[in-house]
């Protein structure tokens, strides 16, 4: 009889009976893929539970961990954590310091464990000003207490038996984790996730998955400190699916062609990147090869599923497979048969695109505070609708409540933030959690998102302009990279533009624009002319008063560690429009 799965922690042991993969975990050391097996993931976190005891760690007790990348020594030290009746405090590489201290200081965080130099040197800064007792690393530091120390303490086997008692002395709703909210304003939040939070909608989501349990591989680089990836690397636990850590965002199409994945997860913003090198691609091409291409991406943009487009159109997208799409599966392994997107809207021709190349992306939606899946589009059994976030999952509820905004019952609903039972009520609402964003069903029950009630704002003149959809259909054009929206208050709406400088390199060379520097090229009448006329299509789609009257473009690129971008790629509102405040007194100066 399998593991009944009730804490995360069962999770490993249920694939052991199940499945007992060879290559449960791999990651790239050196330049080599190095593996280890079900049996030896949980040898290690039961090494790691011993040693940790043998510290004095204790039940309620929370250990961080921070890495730059994902890796196998991760997940080991997570269930060895979760094991010993402590929490683990995920935390994001690329906050300041001064968030790395906050967060150590309101978790209570007594041990931390962190990947490499760089962290360890941010961390050294306040490393004073916290209650940490130890630092351990992942990475060899020389004069540094490597994580393999902790390894060692555990190696005799003396204390199994307190290990045992230790994880049958853990509830399903005890806290297994705190995940802090990246946050676009503000402080972040610390999110109490109980074991049942996340186990729950793990095997709820499970009936989503169109995969060959037990024989799949998946590529993993979204942050495992998110809880979007750290719920999938459960469910892949939970499917027997071999898991493969990228090097990083910009070795992924390399890895994913030395690991040839069945199925992978991102973010929108990394899905536009990939659809825009392909264009781009596409751009360099001439003659017959070059209408070929933009025949064939043209018909994946009208793409529906479910042949709802007729026999002669799938007739045609045949062709394009064969001949154009085969190409960019190859790029990402040759083996995708699945995508899945989170965390913020997926422009619709993407989901168009991809699906017609025959690498599906089941867009869903979910937040921290409900573990996180809620809905999530479903290839099988025709619950697969282009445009929306999918259909509820199992065991969860969801209504719209008067003003639009989406509201979520169900086990995956967070305890609340840790320490603020304030904050936690605003939310919770008679055991309804008010996500922020607005949202309908269609008549098939498929969820569409509308927009944010937190984003939304009104002009001078009282009338609702809602960014995300703006910035969703300017962000098509291949000149823009990044925008946001701004004019709450005022008498229109405008835009401040990062330009895509990548292609625009490309654009000013053949239209023969000077290109020394980013300040250069931004200034030029013809290059701010051609964006006007991006924007100015993306206006037909919108009525008047939505529409964009000025914009402003930035020299400088916008990023995670500029504090434009959130770690999973969200827009700081209120930081960018600090950064650039002088632009948008410039918009408004009349």
């Amino acid at each position: 009889m399998p593991t009944e799965i009730k804490r995360l922690f069962d999770f490993p042991y249920y694939q052991l009976e199940t499945y007992n993969l060879k290559n449960a975990f791999s990651t790239k050391y050196n330049g080599k893929w190095e593996s280890i097996s079900t049996q030896e993931y949980i040898d290690k976190a039961n090494q790691l539970s011993r040693g940790l005891l043998k510290l004095g760690l204790k039940p309620n007790d929370k250990v961080a961990i921070i890495s730059t990348t994902n890796r196998t020594e991760w997940n080991v030290c997570d269930i060895g954590v979760l094991q010993t009746g402590a929490q683990t405090v995920p935390i994001y590489p690329t906050i300041s310091k001064e968030d790395y201290q906050y967060v150590l200081n309101h978790s209570e965080a007594i041990y931390c464990i962190v990947s490499d130099i760089s962290i360890l040197e941010k961390l050294n800064q306040i490393k004073s000003e916290t209650k940490l007792k130890q630092v351990f690393t992942f990475d060899e530091i020389k004069g540094e207490k490597n994580w393999k120390e902790l390894l060692k303490l555990g190696e005799d086997k003396e204390n199994q038996k307190e290990v045992e008692d230790r994880k049958d002395a853990v509830q399903p709703n005890d806290l297994a984790t705190l995940i802090y909210t990246s946050g676009t304003t503000g402080r972040p939040k610390g999110v109490m996730l109980s074991h049942n939070n996340v186990v729950s909608n793990v095997l709820s989501s499970k009936k989503r998955v169109p995969l060959e349990y037990g024989n799949s591989k998946a590529l993993s680089f979204l942050p495992i400190c998110h809880i979007f990836e750290r719920m999938i690397l459960y469910l892949y636990q939970y499917c027997g699916v071999s898991v493969y850590f990228a090097e990083s965002i910009e070795k992924l199409t390399e890895n994913a062609q030395e690991v040839k994945p069945d199925v992978m997860t991102a973010v929108p913003r990394l899905y536009e990147k990939i659809y825009d090198k392909i264009i781009l691609k596409g751009e360099d091409l001439t003659g017959v090869k070059k209408k070929l291409f933009f025949w064939a991406v043209n018909l994946g943009l009208r793409y529906t599923p479910y042949g709802a487009n007729g026999w002669w159109y799938e007739k045609q997208l045949g062709l394009a497979r064969k001949l154009i799409f085969s190409k960019w599966q190859a790029a990402l392994g040759g083996e995708l048969k699945l995508m899945v997107s989170g965390s913020a809207a997926l422009q619709p021709r993407l989901t168009r695109i991809f699906a017609a190349a025959g690498m599906p992306i089941m867009e869903g939606y979910g937040l921290t505070e409900t573990s996180p899946v809620t809905s999530v589009n479903d290839q099988m059994n025709g619950n697969f609708r282009v445009g929306t976030v999918g259909k509820v999952i199992e065991d969860v509820e969801v209504k719209i409540a008067e003003n639009g905004e989406i509201l979520v019952k169900g086990p995956n609903v967070m305890q609340g933030y840790y320490k603020d039972p304030k904050k936690t009520a605003e939310v919770i609402k008679d055991g309804w959690f008010c996500t922020g964003d607005k949202g309908e069903f269609d008549k098939d029950g498929f969820l569409k998102i509308t927009g944010r009630t937190k984003e939304m704002f009104k002009t001078s003149g009282g009338k609702y302009v809602v960014p995300p959809l703006l910035e969703g259909q300017l962000k098509q054009s291949l000149f823009i990279e990044q925008v946001m929206v701004v004019g709450e208050g005022k008498k229109m709406p405008a835009a401040i533009i990062q330009p895509n400088f990548e292609y625009l390199k490309d654009w000013a060379e053949e239209n023969n624009i000077p290109y020394n520097s980013n300040e250069e090229v931004i200034a030029n009448q013809k290059v701010i002319d051609a964006i006007q006329e991006e924007v100015n299509e993306c206006n037909c789609h919108f009525g008047k008063w939505e529409q964009i009257k000025v914009f402003r473009l930035t020299a400088d690129e916008w990023s995670i560690d500029g504090g434009h971008l959130t770690p999973t790629m969200k827009m700081k509102r209120a930081i960018i429009k600090k950064i650039y405040q002088d632009l948008y007194d410039d918009i408004y100066k009349n």
